[in-house]
C-alpha cells in the first residue's frame, strides 16, 4: 500500500489487519510511528518505484492512496508532481512485480472547479486501463472523518440538489461519503478483486455501507 500513513491509509491498513491480511506500507525513513501496529514498514520514495518494486514482488495487490492532501484548485501544479508521478510509478512498479491487482482511489467527475485534479487522476486511471492490470477504481468526491467534517455544513444543500431532477444524477456522483463507507468499500475490493477494471462511484459507495 502506497500513502497507508495518511488519512484512509490509516484506517484501510488498520481494517485489512484486523481482518487478518498482510499490510505492506511503503513509507519514508522516520515515519515508522506513523503505521497502525500489525504494518509491515517499506522504506522508500513514492515518485521513485526503483526504491521500492522489490518490495512490492510477491503482493497479490497493490493499493495506491498517495495524493496531495487537501486538494484545491490552487494545487494543480503539486497535483501533478505528486499525484500524477505517484501513479506512474506504482503502475510501473505493479507490472515489473506482475503484480495481479490493482485499487486506485480516483475522483469523482466532472466538476469544473476541480479541472487539474479531475485531469490527473483520469490519467491516472487511464494509465492503468493501458498496463492491462485488473483494477478497482474509486471514485469518491470528499470523503467525511475525523479532522474532515467541515461539508457537513453543506449536507441540507445537498438534500434539497437531490431532489431537482435536472441535477439529481450530479449532486449524488458528486456527493459526501464518510471514511466508514470509504474504509469499508476499500476493503471489499481488496478481498473481491474485479476482473478486468470496476469503477465504483459514490452511490455505490454508499450503498455499500448499507449493506454492512
Amino acid at each position: 500500500m502506497t500513502g497507508g500513513t495518511g488519512y484512509i491509509g490509516r484506517s484501510l491498513a488498520a481494517s485489512l489487519i484486523a481482518r487478518g491480511h498482510t499490510v505492506h506500507v511503503l513509507i519514508r525513513r522516520g515515519s515508522e510511528t506513523k503505521l497502525p501496529n500489525g504494518c509491515k514498514a517499506v522504506p522508500g520514495d513514492a515518485l521513485d518505484q526503483a526504491t521500492y518494486r522489490e518490495a512490492v514482488r510477491g503482493c497479490d495487490t497493490l493499493v495506491h492512496l498517495v495524493g496531495v492532501a487537501h486538494p484545491s484548485p490552487a494545487k494543480a501544479a503539486e497535483f501533478r508532481a505528486v499525484d500524477l508521478v505517484s501513479i506512474q510509478e506504482a503502475v510501473k512498479s505493479a507490472v515489473y512485480a506482475q503484480i495481479k491487482y490493482f485499487v486506485y482511489v480516483s475522483v469523482a467527475h466532472p466538476a469544473p472547479v476541480m479541472k487539474a485534479y479531475i485531469e490527473v487522476r483520469s490519467q491516472g486511471e487511464a494509465l492503468i486501463r493501458s498496463a492491462g492490470l485488473d483494477a478497482t477504481i474509486l471514485r469518491p468526491w470528499y470523503v467525511i472523518g475525523p479532522g474532515h467534517r467541515w461539508p457537513l455544513l453543506l449536507l441540507p444543500v445537498y438534500r434539497v440538489l437531490e431532489l431537482l431532477p435536472s441535477i439529481r444524477e450530479s449532486a449524488r456522483r458528486l456527493g459526501l461519503v464518510t471514511l466508514r463507507e470509504m474504509t469499508g468499500t476499500l476493503v471489499d475490493a481488496v478481498e473481491n478483486p474485479a476482473r478486468g477494471v470496476r469503477v465504483i462511484e459514490v452511490p455505490e459507495i454508499r450503498r455499500f455501507a448499507a449493506r454492512q
